[in-house]
Protein backbone atom coordinates (compact mmCIF):
# COMPACT_ATOMS: atom_id res chain seq x y z
CA UNK A 1 0.00 0.00 0.00
CA UNK A 2 1.30 3.17 -1.01
CA UNK A 3 0.54 6.63 0.96
CA UNK A 4 0.44 9.83 -1.24
CA UNK A 5 2.08 11.99 1.80
CA UNK A 6 4.25 15.47 1.16
CA UNK A 7 7.08 14.55 0.34
CA UNK A 8 9.54 16.20 -2.41
CA UNK A 9 9.01 13.95 -5.28
CA UNK A 10 6.47 11.70 -6.59
CA UNK A 11 7.76 8.67 -4.40
CA UNK A 12 5.04 8.21 -1.91
CA UNK A 13 5.82 7.92 2.05
CA UNK A 14 6.77 4.61 3.32
CA UNK A 15 4.07 3.12 5.41
CA UNK A 16 5.62 -0.91 6.42
CA UNK A 17 4.99 -1.75 9.39
CA UNK A 18 8.55 -2.17 10.43
CA UNK A 19 9.97 1.07 8.93
CA UNK A 20 6.58 2.98 11.05
CA UNK A 21 7.74 0.99 14.36
CA UNK A 22 10.95 2.59 13.74
CA UNK A 23 9.99 5.94 13.36
CA UNK A 24 7.66 5.54 16.29
CA UNK A 25 10.61 4.79 18.64
CA UNK A 26 12.40 7.50 17.70
CA UNK A 27 9.36 9.57 18.17
CA UNK A 28 8.60 8.36 21.28
CA UNK A 29 11.98 7.95 22.77
CA UNK A 30 13.70 11.46 21.44
CA UNK A 31 11.24 14.05 19.63
CA UNK A 32 8.42 13.81 22.20
CA UNK A 33 10.56 14.60 25.44
CA UNK A 34 12.32 17.26 23.38
CA UNK A 35 9.32 18.75 22.42
CA UNK A 36 7.91 18.16 26.11
CA UNK A 37 10.83 20.12 27.43
CA UNK A 38 10.76 22.77 25.08
CA UNK A 39 7.18 23.22 26.00
CA UNK A 40 8.02 23.54 29.96
CA UNK A 41 10.60 26.34 29.11
CA UNK A 42 8.38 28.34 26.83
CA UNK A 43 5.56 27.99 29.45
CA UNK A 44 7.95 29.12 32.12
CA UNK A 45 9.48 32.05 30.62
CA UNK A 46 6.29 33.25 28.52
CA UNK A 47 7.02 36.98 29.12
CA UNK A 48 4.32 39.50 30.40
CA UNK A 49 2.77 42.15 28.77
CA UNK A 50 4.16 45.71 29.22
CA UNK A 51 6.83 45.65 26.87
CA UNK A 52 7.29 48.87 25.51
CA UNK A 53 9.54 51.17 27.76
CA UNK A 54 7.65 54.55 28.41
CA UNK A 55 11.09 55.90 28.54
CA UNK A 56 11.93 55.98 25.06
CA UNK A 57 8.83 55.78 23.50
CA UNK A 58 8.26 57.87 20.98
CA UNK A 59 4.62 59.26 19.07
CA UNK A 60 4.37 58.29 15.69
CA UNK A 61 2.86 59.90 12.69
CA UNK A 62 2.65 59.23 9.09
CA UNK A 63 1.90 61.30 5.57
CA UNK A 64 2.41 62.65 2.38
CA UNK A 65 4.90 65.55 1.67
CA UNK A 66 2.98 68.24 -0.24
CA UNK A 67 6.38 71.23 -0.34
CA UNK A 68 9.55 71.11 0.47
CA UNK A 69 11.92 74.12 1.12
CA UNK A 70 15.51 74.79 2.95
CA UNK A 71 15.39 75.68 6.86
CA UNK A 72 15.11 79.15 7.25
CA UNK A 73 18.77 79.41 9.49
CA UNK A 74 20.38 76.59 8.30
CA UNK A 75 19.35 75.95 4.59
CA UNK A 76 22.78 73.71 4.67
CA UNK A 77 21.56 71.71 7.29
CA UNK A 78 17.78 70.77 7.22
CA UNK A 79 15.11 71.32 4.96
CA UNK A 80 11.27 71.85 6.19
CA UNK A 81 8.72 69.73 4.53
CA UNK A 82 4.83 70.49 4.54
CA UNK A 83 3.40 66.92 5.32
CA UNK A 84 -0.51 66.26 4.75
CA UNK A 85 -0.66 63.91 7.56
CA UNK A 86 -2.85 60.93 7.45
CA UNK A 87 -2.13 59.44 10.47
CA UNK A 88 -1.19 60.82 13.96
CA UNK A 89 -1.74 64.01 15.90
CA UNK A 90 -2.95 66.52 13.91
CA UNK A 91 -4.37 63.98 10.89
CA UNK A 92 -6.35 65.05 8.26
CA UNK A 93 -4.18 68.96 8.77
CA UNK A 94 -1.01 69.88 6.93
CA UNK A 95 1.97 70.59 9.15
CA UNK A 96 5.76 71.28 8.87
CA UNK A 97 8.07 68.60 9.44
CA UNK A 98 12.00 68.97 9.99
CA UNK A 99 14.27 66.96 7.64
CA UNK A 100 17.56 66.67 8.90
CA UNK A 101 20.00 66.35 6.11
CA UNK A 102 22.78 64.89 9.08
CA UNK A 103 20.52 62.05 9.46
CA UNK A 104 20.74 60.52 5.80
CA UNK A 105 17.12 61.03 5.00
CA UNK A 106 16.07 62.14 1.28
CA UNK A 107 12.62 62.96 0.55
CA UNK A 108 10.30 64.63 -2.43
CA UNK A 109 7.49 65.71 -3.00
CA UNK A 110 5.22 63.02 -3.06
CA UNK A 111 7.09 61.08 -0.88
CA UNK A 112 5.14 59.62 1.68
CA UNK A 113 7.18 59.66 4.97
CA UNK A 114 7.64 58.39 8.44
CA UNK A 115 7.28 61.10 11.25
CA UNK A 116 8.18 61.38 15.16
CA UNK A 117 5.91 63.95 17.36
CA UNK A 118 7.33 66.13 19.91
CA UNK A 119 4.89 69.03 20.77
CA UNK A 120 7.25 69.88 23.81
CA UNK A 121 9.14 71.49 21.08
CA UNK A 122 8.93 75.55 20.78
CA UNK A 123 9.71 75.83 17.11
CA UNK A 124 6.74 75.27 14.95
CA UNK A 125 8.71 73.06 12.03
CA UNK A 126 10.47 71.20 14.92
CA UNK A 127 7.64 69.16 16.37
CA UNK A 128 7.46 66.79 14.02
CA UNK A 129 10.52 64.92 12.39
CA UNK A 130 10.90 63.07 9.48
CA UNK A 131 12.57 60.03 9.92
CA UNK A 132 12.06 58.19 6.75
CA UNK A 133 10.38 57.25 4.34
CA UNK A 134 7.48 55.21 4.36
CA UNK A 135 7.73 51.69 2.38
CA UNK A 136 5.10 49.72 3.28
CA UNK A 137 3.27 49.64 0.12
CA UNK A 138 6.34 49.06 -2.05
CA UNK A 139 7.48 45.70 0.52
CA UNK A 140 3.80 45.03 0.65
CA UNK A 141 3.48 44.64 -3.34
CA UNK A 142 6.74 42.68 -3.19
CA UNK A 143 5.07 40.60 -0.66
CA UNK A 144 2.32 39.65 -3.02
CA UNK A 145 4.57 39.04 -5.73
CA UNK A 146 6.52 36.48 -3.46
CA UNK A 147 3.27 34.96 -1.87
CA UNK A 148 2.04 34.63 -5.50
CA UNK A 149 5.23 32.75 -7.03
CA UNK A 150 5.37 30.67 -4.16
CA UNK A 151 1.80 29.36 -4.56
CA UNK A 152 2.30 28.96 -8.20
CA UNK A 153 4.94 26.64 -7.87
CA UNK A 154 4.31 24.65 -5.66
CA UNK A 155 0.16 25.03 -4.86
CA UNK A 156 -1.09 23.80 -1.96
CA UNK A 157 2.92 22.80 -0.43
CA UNK A 158 3.33 26.43 -1.37
CA UNK A 159 0.16 28.06 0.82
CA UNK A 160 1.78 26.01 3.73
CA UNK A 161 5.29 27.32 3.45
CA UNK A 162 3.57 30.34 3.76
CA UNK A 163 1.67 29.48 6.71
CA UNK A 164 4.93 28.31 8.48
CA UNK A 165 6.29 31.42 7.99
CA UNK A 166 3.77 33.42 9.48
CA UNK A 167 4.45 31.25 12.75
CA UNK A 168 7.84 32.06 12.37
CA UNK A 169 7.00 35.40 12.79
CA UNK A 170 4.64 34.83 14.94
CA UNK A 171 6.89 33.05 17.30
CA UNK A 172 9.98 35.29 17.24
CA UNK A 173 7.92 38.34 18.22
CA UNK A 174 5.30 36.78 20.71
CA UNK A 175 7.73 35.08 22.65
CA UNK A 176 11.69 35.40 21.14
CA UNK A 177 12.20 39.32 21.63
CA UNK A 178 9.51 39.36 24.31
CA UNK A 179 11.11 36.94 26.76
CA UNK A 180 14.95 38.30 25.89
CA UNK A 181 13.91 42.08 26.73
CA UNK A 182 12.23 40.95 30.17
CA UNK A 183 15.87 38.97 30.93
CA UNK A 184 15.49 36.05 30.01
CA UNK A 185 18.71 33.73 29.18
CA UNK A 186 18.94 33.97 25.45
CA UNK A 187 20.24 31.02 24.02
CA UNK A 188 17.71 28.89 26.23
CA UNK A 189 14.81 31.45 24.61
CA UNK A 190 16.25 30.58 21.27
CA UNK A 191 16.53 26.88 21.16
CA UNK A 192 13.48 26.60 22.94
CA UNK A 193 11.20 28.89 21.34
CA UNK A 194 13.33 27.87 17.66
CA UNK A 195 12.32 24.01 18.64
CA UNK A 196 8.94 24.85 18.57
CA UNK A 197 8.48 26.82 15.55
CA UNK A 198 10.81 24.50 13.63
CA UNK A 199 8.52 21.94 15.03
CA UNK A 200 5.19 23.23 13.74
CA UNK A 201 6.48 24.69 10.39
CA UNK A 202 8.35 21.37 8.78
CA UNK A 203 4.87 19.32 9.85
CA UNK A 204 2.98 22.46 8.46
CA UNK A 205 4.92 22.92 5.14
CA UNK A 206 5.46 18.51 4.67
CA UNK A 207 2.92 16.86 6.10
CA UNK A 208 2.67 15.05 9.12
CA UNK A 209 4.64 11.65 8.17
CA UNK A 210 7.36 9.50 9.28
CA UNK A 211 9.74 11.30 7.26
CA UNK A 212 9.35 14.79 8.47
CA UNK A 213 9.80 13.18 12.20
CA UNK A 214 12.77 12.08 11.38
CA UNK A 215 13.70 15.81 9.60
CA UNK A 216 12.75 17.15 12.89
CA UNK A 217 14.95 15.27 15.16
CA UNK A 218 17.98 15.78 13.06
CA UNK A 219 17.04 19.72 13.30
CA UNK A 220 16.53 19.73 17.22
CA UNK A 221 19.66 17.65 17.37
CA UNK A 222 22.01 19.91 15.91
CA UNK A 223 20.14 23.21 16.25
CA UNK A 224 21.01 22.15 20.22
CA UNK A 225 24.78 21.37 18.87
CA UNK A 226 25.18 24.62 17.50
CA UNK A 227 23.85 26.68 20.09
CA UNK A 228 26.64 24.89 22.61
CA UNK A 229 29.62 25.12 19.68
CA UNK A 230 28.30 28.87 19.23
CA UNK A 231 28.55 29.56 22.98
CA UNK A 232 31.90 27.50 23.65
CA UNK A 233 33.43 29.73 20.70
CA UNK A 234 32.19 33.18 22.19
CA UNK A 235 33.48 32.73 25.49
CA UNK A 236 36.93 31.13 24.23
CA UNK A 237 37.32 34.58 22.00
CA UNK A 238 36.15 36.53 24.61
CA UNK A 239 33.17 38.12 22.70
CA UNK A 240 31.11 40.23 24.69
CA UNK A 241 28.35 41.04 22.50
CA UNK A 242 28.88 44.66 22.46
CA UNK A 243 30.13 44.74 18.53
CA UNK A 244 27.60 47.03 17.51
CA UNK A 245 25.98 50.13 18.23
CA UNK A 246 22.63 48.98 18.32
CA UNK A 247 23.71 46.52 20.94
CA UNK A 248 25.09 49.34 22.99
CA UNK A 249 21.77 51.22 22.91
CA UNK A 250 19.66 48.05 23.91
CA UNK A 251 22.40 48.06 26.83
CA UNK A 252 21.35 51.36 28.09
CA UNK A 253 18.11 51.08 28.38
CA UNK A 254 17.09 47.28 29.02
CA UNK A 255 20.07 46.12 31.77
CA UNK A 256 18.45 43.11 32.46
CA UNK A 257 19.31 41.48 28.84
CA UNK A 258 22.39 39.21 28.42
CA UNK A 259 24.26 40.57 25.34
CA UNK A 260 26.66 37.91 24.72
CA UNK A 261 23.37 35.54 25.19
CA UNK A 262 21.79 37.97 22.61
CA UNK A 263 24.54 37.55 20.18
CA UNK A 264 24.41 33.90 20.48
CA UNK A 265 20.87 33.79 19.79
CA UNK A 266 20.93 35.43 16.73
CA UNK A 267 23.51 32.88 16.03
CA UNK A 268 21.19 30.21 16.93
CA UNK A 269 17.86 31.50 15.63
CA UNK A 270 19.98 32.54 11.87
CA UNK A 271 21.33 28.52 11.71
CA UNK A 272 17.55 27.64 11.97
CA UNK A 273 16.62 28.52 8.39
CA UNK A 274 19.54 26.82 7.08
CA UNK A 275 19.39 23.62 9.39
CA UNK A 276 15.68 22.07 8.15
CA UNK A 277 16.85 22.87 4.68
CA UNK A 278 19.17 20.60 5.29
CA UNK A 279 17.32 17.94 7.32
CA UNK A 280 14.41 17.96 5.12
CA UNK A 281 16.45 17.42 1.92
CA UNK A 282 18.38 14.55 3.60
CA UNK A 283 15.39 12.90 5.04
CA UNK A 284 13.74 12.92 1.13
CA UNK A 285 16.72 11.87 -0.54
CA UNK A 286 16.75 8.52 1.76
CA UNK A 287 13.34 8.28 1.28
CA UNK A 288 13.75 8.44 -2.60
CA UNK A 289 16.73 5.90 -2.55
CA UNK A 290 14.64 3.33 -0.54
CA UNK A 291 11.85 3.80 -3.06
CA UNK A 292 14.24 3.42 -5.82
CA UNK A 293 16.02 0.15 -4.24
CA UNK A 294 13.55 -1.06 -1.52
CA UNK A 295 16.19 -4.24 -0.72
CA UNK A 296 18.82 -1.82 0.01
CA UNK A 297 20.71 -2.04 3.06
CA UNK A 298 20.98 0.90 5.56
CA UNK A 299 24.37 0.86 5.17
CA UNK A 300 24.04 1.71 1.06
CA UNK A 301 21.48 4.08 1.50
CA UNK A 302 23.58 5.74 4.68
CA UNK A 303 26.28 5.72 2.33
CA UNK A 304 24.43 7.11 -0.94
CA UNK A 305 22.64 10.15 1.00
CA UNK A 306 25.92 10.83 2.20
CA UNK A 307 27.47 12.15 -0.94
CA UNK A 308 24.56 13.53 -2.10
CA UNK A 309 24.93 15.94 1.64
CA UNK A 310 28.37 16.51 0.87
CA UNK A 311 27.60 18.50 -2.46
CA UNK A 312 24.15 20.30 -0.27
CA UNK A 313 26.83 21.42 2.50
CA UNK A 314 29.27 22.59 0.02
CA UNK A 315 26.63 24.80 -1.02
CA UNK A 316 24.98 25.56 2.17
CA UNK A 317 28.03 26.50 3.83
CA UNK A 318 29.59 28.82 1.16
CA UNK A 319 25.45 30.89 1.04
CA UNK A 320 25.68 31.25 5.14
CA UNK A 321 29.42 32.38 4.90
CA UNK A 322 29.20 34.99 2.49
CA UNK A 323 25.39 35.86 3.76
CA UNK A 324 27.29 37.26 6.88
CA UNK A 325 30.73 38.61 4.57
CA UNK A 326 27.78 40.56 2.84
CA UNK A 327 26.02 41.76 6.08
CA UNK A 328 29.90 42.81 7.25
CA UNK A 329 30.27 44.46 3.52
CA UNK A 330 30.65 48.20 4.67
CA UNK A 331 32.35 47.49 7.76
CA UNK A 332 35.05 45.65 6.06
CA UNK A 333 35.43 48.32 3.18
CA UNK A 334 36.44 50.83 6.31
CA UNK A 335 38.88 48.84 7.74
CA UNK A 336 40.33 48.10 3.82
CA UNK A 337 40.13 51.87 3.54
CA UNK A 338 42.21 52.54 7.24
CA UNK A 339 45.06 49.91 5.94
CA UNK A 340 44.32 47.31 8.52
CA UNK A 341 46.22 44.31 8.83
CA UNK A 342 44.02 40.85 8.33
CA UNK A 343 44.42 39.59 11.80
CA UNK A 344 43.54 42.23 13.69
CA UNK A 345 40.66 42.85 11.22
CA UNK A 346 39.37 39.58 12.39
CA UNK A 347 39.74 40.24 15.84
CA UNK A 348 38.19 43.48 15.90
CA UNK A 349 34.47 42.63 17.60
CA UNK A 350 32.33 42.75 15.08
CA UNK A 351 33.88 40.72 12.71
CA UNK A 352 34.62 38.37 15.02
CA UNK A 353 31.03 38.01 15.87
CA UNK A 354 30.36 37.32 12.47
CA UNK A 355 33.23 35.12 11.77
CA UNK A 356 31.72 32.96 14.98
CA UNK A 357 28.39 33.21 13.65
CA UNK A 358 29.27 31.89 9.93
CA UNK A 359 31.59 29.03 11.36
CA UNK A 360 29.43 27.59 14.61
CA UNK A 361 26.30 28.01 11.89
CA UNK A 362 28.06 25.71 9.66
CA UNK A 363 29.59 23.08 11.92
CA UNK A 364 26.16 22.87 13.01
CA UNK A 365 24.91 22.51 9.57
CA UNK A 366 27.89 20.08 8.56
CA UNK A 367 26.39 17.59 11.46
CA UNK A 368 23.11 17.54 10.62
CA UNK A 369 23.92 15.77 7.33
CA UNK A 370 25.28 12.38 8.50
CA UNK A 371 23.08 12.44 11.65
CA UNK A 372 19.83 12.59 9.92
CA UNK A 373 20.86 10.71 6.93
CA UNK A 374 21.99 8.19 10.00
CA UNK A 375 18.51 8.26 11.31
CA UNK A 376 16.37 8.22 7.76
CA UNK A 377 18.85 5.11 7.16
CA UNK A 378 18.07 3.16 9.84
CA UNK A 379 14.54 3.96 9.68
CA UNK A 380 13.61 2.78 5.82
CA UNK A 381 16.60 0.52 4.87
CA UNK A 382 16.88 -2.94 4.88
CA UNK A 383 18.24 -5.05 8.20
CA UNK A 384 20.49 -6.81 6.20
CA UNK A 385 24.05 -6.16 5.92
CA UNK A 386 24.22 -5.62 2.02
CA UNK A 387 22.76 -8.72 1.10
CA UNK A 388 19.52 -6.43 0.74
CA UNK A 389 17.60 -9.51 3.17
CA UNK A 390 13.93 -10.95 2.40
CA UNK A 391 12.43 -7.83 2.94
CA UNK A 392 9.22 -7.42 0.44
CA UNK A 393 9.24 -4.10 -1.23
CA UNK A 394 7.55 -1.62 1.53
CA UNK A 395 5.80 0.44 -1.28
CA UNK A 396 4.22 0.48 -4.85
CA UNK A 397 7.07 0.47 -7.50
CA UNK A 398 7.99 3.77 -8.57
CA UNK A 399 8.60 4.99 -12.13
CA UNK A 400 11.76 4.61 -13.11
CA UNK A 401 13.84 7.74 -11.88
CA UNK A 402 16.77 9.18 -13.93
CA UNK A 403 20.15 8.93 -12.50
CA UNK A 404 18.53 7.27 -9.69
CA UNK A 405 20.36 3.87 -9.56
CA UNK A 406 21.96 3.39 -5.33
CA UNK A 407 23.76 0.78 -6.73
CA UNK A 408 25.82 3.20 -9.09
CA UNK A 409 25.46 6.19 -6.56
CA UNK A 410 26.95 3.69 -3.62
CA UNK A 411 30.02 2.20 -5.76
CA UNK A 412 31.32 5.69 -6.59
CA UNK A 413 30.73 6.64 -2.88
CA UNK A 414 33.03 3.78 -2.19
CA UNK A 415 35.95 5.01 -4.42
CA UNK A 416 36.10 8.26 -2.17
Amino acid sequence: MSSHGHGHGPVADITDDRVARRVRLVVAGILLPLLTAATIVMISLWPSDGLVLQSIQQVRASGTVVELIACPMAPHDCDIATVALDEGPGAGTSVPAQVSKASGVRVSVGDPVMMVHRPERAVVYERYDVVDRDRTLPLLLLGGVFALAVVALSRWRGLAALGALAVCLAGLTEFVLPAIMQGAPPLLVAVSGGTMIMVVALFMTHGFNARTAVSVVGTVASLALTGVLGWASLELAGVTGLGSDNVGFISGYLHGVDLQGLLLAGLVIGALGVLDDVTVTQSAVVWELSAADPKASRRKLFAAGLRVGRAHVASTVNTLVLAYAGAALPLLMLFAAKGVPADHVLSAAPVAEEVIRALAGSLGIIAAVPLTTALAAMAVGSRGDGDGGDREPVVDEPAPVEGLRLGAVDDRAGHE
